[in-house]
């Protein structure tokens, strides 16, 4: 069955968006500058790739043979996989990173070799989250068994202690990631014909998965623990070391944008529609954090400038610290909220205060819109 589309409300300040559009626009043709990846950007995906692949290389060479000095490949791995995750592939997924669709296809498939599947990412992320943010139902970012994410959730027992077990569920992300999710999201999305639009069938879709898969486990794992100078049990270890740096690096820069006090949460009402603009949407439930932060900004690809990606997932995140303070000015005239935290810390403490107050149901259900 296929999942019905929220409707926004197209007469909620529609002037914002195109005000905007038109502001940032403006930026890039008066300084004669492309919206997609500049030479910083080129370098920056250079070193991200060695991030994950020179560690990898020393250890199969032997050029780094002791246990722990295969412990710190695999904690830059770790690292690696996480700046792929955040500063390539994304922008590649997103189509942002060139012009030209073959630079980004070839780019956002760098996915495939951190253990995931390109497609099912693309759903997930610019289809559903991108499109639903924090709509109870249809942003799969906010949709967990263990967890309560939203206020609109039932509330279970056991969430009165996700504040405790979220970080470990948080660690687990990448390795859920290459082992289960990608396999229930390929039934699922079928169901949902959400297949269609990237033209795909599952049987082709499942093939595809087994065969990364696959060579994926055969690679990272299999091959290193016949020909790696360590031992095999310490393989395995820090193969599941580098993912639990990865998994928990994602998690703590994607949930402090969506899910903190400031953020709305949407339940669709019986029409499936919500009350506001798409882009106004956008505005309530997303924030900012730590802009000031140089080289914390350069390493998580940007994203923590999260409202400027969500109106503009079309434009590099290079560019990211430019406009923004176009998009505050302009959400200050059109007296459009705009959240942001001043540090990371700041934004971590309020998204796992939030995660407490959902845990135990004394979360403010005001902040349920409709």
């Amino acid at each position: 069955m296929k999942s019905k589309a929220v409707k926004f409300n197209l007469s909620d300040r529609p002037e914002f968006y195109k005000e905007l559009r038109k502001r940032v626009n403006q930026h890039f043709k008066e300084n004669k500058i492309t919206k997609n990846a500049n030479f910083s950007m080129k370098l920056k995906t250079v070193f991200m790739i060695c991030l994950y692949t020179v560690p990898f290389i020393l250890m199969s060479t032997g050029l780094v043979s002791s246990t722990l000095g295969s412990y710190l490949m695999w904690l830059l791995m770790g690292f690696g996989m996480s700046g792929i995750g955040l500063s390539v592939m994304h922008d590649a997924n997103h189509g942002s990173y060139s012009s030209n669709p073959k630079v980004n296809k070839i780019l956002g498939g760098l996915v495939n070799f951190i253990g995931g599947y390109h497609i099912n990412w693309k759903i997930q992320h610019n289809v559903l989250h991108h499109s639903f943010t924090n709509v109870e139902g249809y942003d799969e970012d906010i949709q967990n068994v263990w967890m309560r994410f939203s206020p609109s959730q039932e509330l279970k027992p056991i969430h009165k202690f996700q504040i405790i077990y979220g970080p470990m569920l948080y660690s687990l992300m990448t390795i859920y990631w290459l082992i289960s999710k990608d396999f229930e999201q390929l039934f699922r999305y079928e169901k949902q014909g959400l297949y269609e639009g990237q033209g795909l069938t599952k049987k082709k879709a499942m093939r595809t998965v087994i065969i990364n898969k696959s060579l994926y486990w055969i690679c990272l794992v299999i091959l290193p623990m016949i020909f790696f100078s360590v031992s095999w049990y310490h393989v395995i270890l820090g193969f599941v070391f580098m993912h639990l740096i990865s998994g928990m690096a994602l998690a703590l820069i994607f949930q402090p944008a969506h899910v903190i006090e400031d953020t709305d949460f949407y339940l669709p009402d019986e029409d499936i529609s919500v009350e506001n603009n798409w882009a106004i949407h956008q505005m309530k439930t997303t924030a900012n954090f730590a802009n000031k932060s140089i080289f914390f900004s350069w390493f998580v690809g940007g994203l923590n400038f999260q409202i400027e990606h969500h109106l503009f997932p079309n434009i590099c995140h290079i560019h990211y610290k430019k406009i923004a303070p176009i998009v505050k000015q302009t959400a200050k005239d059109f007296n459009v909220p705009y959240y942001e935290h001043k540090t990371f810390a700041s934004a971590l403490f309020s998204h796992f205060k939030v995660l407490h107050q959902l845990g135990v149901g004394t979360y403010d259900q005001k902040n349920i819109a409709g």
